[in-house]
């Protein structure tokens, strides 16, 4: 007996408006599925997608005062974003339910065997999962977006959009971007920009910081949801006045599609997941074995911007977040659901959750180990000072100092410990830096310093030792003063993905 996907039924074209303007509709009755393929393929969340729930009806000319436009379909590879706009500018979009990941094969796939296949997977995503996190994440103090579950019907008002849209549910929510000063959710941040403005900014200058601990605290909620989804484009950056001057960033975290994610519940789907290590799912207890994997998506990122906060900022802000999040919290949460939903899978959402909970401490402390294993640290396109100073056995201190002709200002100061971080690599990318080493560097450490662009000085402080230190320095020959003794200096051309103009973002999968 064959266990290949079946061919897919259409969901029902209409459902039937009642006159209260709500619809009784599944979400997506297509995923249902046999005993046998369930046992290979996984059952997933199939009982929840052929579900029908009660859900308002969306109306554009009163969804917001004045009404919206329909201005430009997109998404991505999987969901089907419709943008609208308020009459004072302000942007909104509808995204679809229900996903389709076979628009990433090839066309001539998209219609057979693993098309079928690939889109019946969508039944893995939980299909209101998204809408119970906004008080979630309210009640532990993280940027989030307001998504509501609404019905689009057949409405001339969508234009030219009416037949791509008609008939489906989809997330209505703010769009995350420009002047959000009227959105609590945003922090009233007068400009929000996207995750590739950042970063080139955050390259650019040390005027732009991004505020670690906000930035972690909302990484932690990530891994209690189950999010494995979270590269970059998954997020927006609040902009505020820094205190000494500059522009700090908060992360808004967005696209909470793979929050809860169900996978391993099938025969073949389980060993798909021993290869694909971040195909994690939402279970009772998050296996600290697994925390790599929960986070192979945002590891560049995380490592980027994580490698100042000690093991201490960790577990304070695990406390923090553990502690916020109460037993009446989740409870509310849960509440938002529509009522059939809430039936099926509160109770089960409740015990996942609140389990979970308890675990944050270990997940942190796990999460922090995995990060500071093999530390960088970028500088910027500005002229920067870098300091490594052995102060103790199996220990090092950097500082970094931004230079400027008024004089130098520290930007960032911690001591790393053999054996919990075993190398550090410094990056000056651009300007014209200096890296100054003083004492003898403890072996332990495997250290590596990349000079990038601009006349730079590297220059360490004689001891009778210095034989025995790990360094190397990689120059790439653009005019350097090198005062390094018998320090190993190897010729060195940047890669694309290295940090280096471009490569930062590339690194970054955002060029």
């Amino acid at each position: 007996m064959s266990c290949s996907a079946p061919a897919q039924r259409p969901a029902p074209a209409v459902a039937t408006i009642r006159p209260d303007s709500t619809v009784l509709v599944a979400a997506g009755p297509q995923y249902e599925r046999g005993a046998l393929y369930r046992f290979f393929w996984g059952t997933h969340y199939r009982a929840l997608w052929s579900l029908p729930v009660t859900v308002p009806v969306f109306n554009l000319r009163t969804a917001v005062p004045g009404g919206l436009t329909p201005v430009r379909e997109g998404g991505s590879f999987q969901t089907k974003n419709l943008r609208l706009v308020d009459r004072n500018g302000v942007q909104y979009v509808l995204r679809s339910v229900d996903k389709d990941a076979t628009k990433a094969l090839p066309e001539s796939l998209q219609n057979g065997p693993v098309g079928r296949l690939m889109k019946d997977q969508t039944s893995v995503i939980h299909p209101y999962g998204a809408y119970i996190v906004p008080p979630l994440a309210k009640a532990a103090g993280i940027y989030h977006t307001n998504p509501r579950l609404v019905y689009v019907a057949d409405d001339p008002a969508l234009g030219e959009f009416r037949e791509g849209f008609a008939n489906a549910l989809y997330l209505f929510e703010e769009r995350p971007e420009g002047d959000q000063r009227a959105v609590g959710s945003f922090g009233f941040s007068s400009q929000v920009v996207s995750s590739r403005q950042a970063f080139t900014n955050l390259m650019a200058s040390s005027q732009y910081q991004v505020d670690a601990r906000q930035y972690l605290r909302s990484r932690l909620f990530d891994m209690w949801l189950g999010d494995w989804s979270r590269r970059e484009d998954q997020w927006r950056w609040a902009s505020f006045p820094a205190v000494a001057g500059g522009t700090v960033y908060r992360a808004i975290p967005r696209d909470r599609d793979h929050a809860f994610f169900k996978f391993d519940d099938g025969l073949l789907t389980h060993m798909i997941g021993w290869v694909k290590t971040n195909y994690q799912s939402f279970h009772e207890k998050i296996r600290l074995a697994d925390v790599e994997g929960l986070n192979k998506a945002a590891r560049p990122m995380d490592k980027s911007l994580l490698p100042y906060l000690t093991q201490q900022d960790f577990q304070q802000i695990a406390d923090s977040l553990r502690s916020s999040l109460s037993d009446a919290v989740i409870a509310r949460s849960l509440a938002v659901w529509p009522p059939e939903v809430q039936q099926l899978a509160a109770d089960e959402f409740a015990r996942k959750l609140r389990s979970r909970r308890e675990q944050l401490p270990a997940v942190a402390a796990k999460f922090y180990t995995l990060l500071n294993q093999d530390v960088e640290l970028p500088g910027t396109d500005e002229a920067e000072r870098f300091v490594l100073e052995a102060v103790a056995p199996r220990k090092v201190r950097v500082q970094v100092y931004r230079l400027t002709p008024q004089g130098t200002t520290l930007l960032h100061e911690r001591t790393f410990s053999s054996p919990e971080t075993r190398s550090i690599k410094l990056f000056g990318l651009g300007g014209n830096d200096a890296f100054e080493l003083r004492g003898n560097l403890d072996p332990r450490f495997k250290i590596g310093i990349y000079d990038g662009a601009g006349q730079d000085l590297l220059e360490t402080t004689p001891t009778p030792n210095q034989h025995r230190n790990r360094l190397t320095i990689y120059d790439n020959q653009d005019g350097n003063t090198l005062r390094v003794g018998k320090t190993d200096v190897e010729k060195y051309q940047p890669r694309a993905d290295e940090f280096n103009g471009a490569g930062w973002l590339l690194r970054h999968r955002l060029y």
